[in-house]
Parts: C-alpha cells; structure tokens; sequence
C-alpha cells in the first residue's frame, strides 16, 4: 500500500504551493471560516475527478492528452493543449510570483531574485542532478504543516469551524466569487488530471493493482485538502478576527505567528521559496512533455538538444515567458498568485467534460465506465464553477 502511493499525494499536495498558500490565506484573512465548505465540497471533487483519471489510465495505458487526440482528432488536441498551455503558463508565473515574494520579505528584489531562479531551475532539470535538490526543496516546503499546528495552537471556534464546513455560504459579491474560483481552481486543475492518469499509465498500474492507486487518490486528497483547510482556519483566526486582509506575503506570514513568533515571516519566506522552486521545476516540465506527446514530438532529458530540440526550446520558453510576466513593473505578486487559479477553475470544465464523455465510452473503457453516482457528482462541479464564472463575467454584485 505505501509504495503504491505517489501520484494521488503528490497531486494533492500540489495544492499548497506558493499559489495555493495565497489563495487560502486571503480567503481565510478576508472571509473567515466561511470558505471551509468550498474545501469539503472540493475534496468530494477532487477525489472523484482523479479517480476518474487513474482509472482511465490504469484500463487504457495512455495519457489523457493521447485519449483526446484518438477519440476528438488534432483539431481538438490543439485547443486542449492552448487551454492547458494557458493555465499552466499562469501557475508558473504564480510560482516565480512566490519566489519574488519571499525575496522581497528578506530584502532581495524581484529583479535579481526572479531571474537567477529561472536560470537556476533551468540548469537544475537541464544539466543538474534534480533528484537530489529534490529533497532539499520537499524539506522546504513542509513548512506547510506548520499551518496544522498553527491552527490546533488557537483552538478555533469548533462549532463555528464545523457549521463553516457543512452549511454554504454563498453571495454574489465579486471578491467572493473570484476567491472561490481561486480556492477551487488551486485544488482542482487541469493539469492535475493529465498528471494523473499519465503517472498511473506511466507505472504500468492495472485495473489488477487499481485498488491501491484508488487508496492513494483517496489520503492525498484528504491530507492535501486537510492542510488546505488549516491554512484557511489559521488565517481566519489570527487575521481575519482582528480586521487583517491579506494584500501580501508580510500578512499571510504572520497566520504562522503562533508557532514560529517573530520568525514566522523567516519561516514563511523560506518555505515558500522552497514550494516555489519545487513547483516552477516541474509544472514546465510536465507542460512539455504534454505537449510533445500530444503531437509526436521528440522529447525527454535523455535526449540531447540536437535530438529534441523543440523539447528543449519550449521547456526554455515556459521558463523565459513566466519571469518576464512576474518583473512586469509594480505588478502584485499576491494578486497574480491567485489569479493564476481563477484561470485554471474557469478552464476546468471543459477538461472535465472531455474527461466524462472518455470515461463513459464503453469501447475505450469496457466495463469499468463511469457509474451514475461520479457523473453527477463530475458534472454538479462542472455546472457550479460555470455558472460561478458566468456570475463573474456577468458583473452581478458588482
């Protein structure tokens, strides 16, 4: 069972990244308790979606993006993979995003520290020896669970926390519709359900070892969405109570204040760092990967420049693109963060529409189709964040 686990935790924990850690800091700092629902409900989602993935995965040996391609054609691949391109794009900037911000918290600018990290990510995939920086940067981003112990330390309210996450709260004010676009678009992405069912196809899982891929799906999402949660809860009961909104990373430090006292803006800073790097190493890579074997292109790091060289070029791309988006002149690095999930949750339902009508196709997945129960539940998702965004595009409560 433990070596089973690994795609479904990794998928989930992505989560709480530098994007993710500002979307539930400002959610927790400007509405309280009151997002925690949004948390529950989207794990039922998360759970559901990924599952669907691995499945898919597990029954076909392909990736969703070669799924797309044999069952819709090149002409819907190519929207696909803009969407995908699009989204991704977004959260890597967010991710150098993160890196600028916690800098910036120890006296570094943007202009120096943004750069030098793109160069550095690019040598460490390229020329470097990931795994073993790996480690360190995992090391680095378990500062997140300091937000468990955080929110256990203030003992919230718990008939509040637990009415907050059961009963909905929902207004069609344009900062709480945008953050609740943010809060699901950080925890259920696009590129998460291609990671998925690529990382199940990859490991050559089969519906014989499926039960304990469906497991790991299952613990990532509740202890990914469990940390979510404490995040949100620390922020509401250390900012949100005393009339503090989150505009950056000197706020959203101090919800880590009751563990770590005046170092909490050090510990913050470099956790975030860490989650930062971690992630702008290997969203772009994932991204190029995607692409290349949408279209049959050469690709890998075991293959030289001269062998894949539109592998390398577009790898090269992402990387140039994304910090050049975050050293746009007196741009909020907070408000990029979490924008960048505003994008991914209005790009999400046409991947979840794609993801049914494969999963419910008998000849590509015999009988291991979608049951009723994981449509509705698929499509309720699907429904609420369109309609979400159609609020949001309709400027109602504006």
């Amino acid at each position: 069972m433990l070596s089973a686990l690994g795609p479904g935790l990794i998928t989930a924990s992505a989560g709480n990244d530098a994007p993710g850690i500002a979307t539930y800091s400002m959610a927790g700092s400007h509405y309280g308790y009151s997002f925690l629902w949004i948390v529950a409900w989207i794990t039922v989602g998360s759970v559901t979606v990924q599952e669907m993935a691995a499945r898919m995965g597990a029954v076909t040996g392909k990736g969703l993006t070669d799924l797309i391609r044999e069952r819709f054609g090149l002409r819907m691949t190519v929207w696909v993979m803009l969407a995908l391109v699009v989204a991704n794009l977004g959260t890597t900037a967010a991710e150098f995003a993160g890196v600028g911000a916690s800098a910036e918290l120890f006296g570094v600018s943007r202009y120096i520290a943004v750069p030098l990290s793109g160069l550095a990510v690019w040598l460490l995939v390229v020329k470097g020896s990931y795994k073993r920086v790996e480690r360190v940067l995992l090391v680095l981003s378990l500062y997140a669970v300091a937000y468990i112990v955080s929110a256990v330390v203030l003992k919230p309210p718990m008939g509040e926390v637990a009415r907050a996450a059961i009963v909905p709260t929902i207004t069609l004010e344009r900062g709480y519709i945008l953050s609740m676009l943010a809060t699901v678009g950080t925890t259920l992405t696009p590129w998460a359900a291609v990671y998925m069912q690529a990382s199940i196809a990859d490991k050559g899982v089969t519906m014989r070892e499926f039960a304990q891929s469906r497991l790991d799906v299952v613990v990532g999402a509740v202890i990914g969405n469990g940390v979510s949660a404490c995040i949100i809860i620390a922020a509401a009961a250390t900012l949100f109570v005393r009339g503090i909104a989150v505009q950056g990373a000197e706020q959203a430090a101090m919800a880590l204040a009751p563990v770590a006292g005046h170092w909490a803006e050090t510990l913050f800073g470099v956790g975030l760092l860490g989650a930062s790097l971690l992630a702008a190493s290997v969203l772009p890579l994932a991204t190029t990967y995607a692409l290349c074997e949408s279209f049959g292109w050469e690709r890998g790091l075991d293959r030289s420049p001269g062998e894949a060289p539109l592998f390398y070029g577009l790898y090269a791309s992402f990387i140039v693109l994304s910090v050049l988006i975050v050293l746009i002149p007196g741009l909020p690095l907070f408000a990029l963060m979490w924008l960048s999930q505003v994008a991914n949750a209005v790009l999400l339902p046409a991947i979840l529409l794609l993801m049914l009508i494969l999963v419910n196709d008998r000849r590509i997945m015999r009988t291991h189709h979608n049951h009723r129960i994981t449509n509705l539940i698929v499509g309720s998702v699907a429904v609420v964040i369109t309609l979400a965004t159609l609020a949001l595009f309709a400027g109602q409560g504006v």
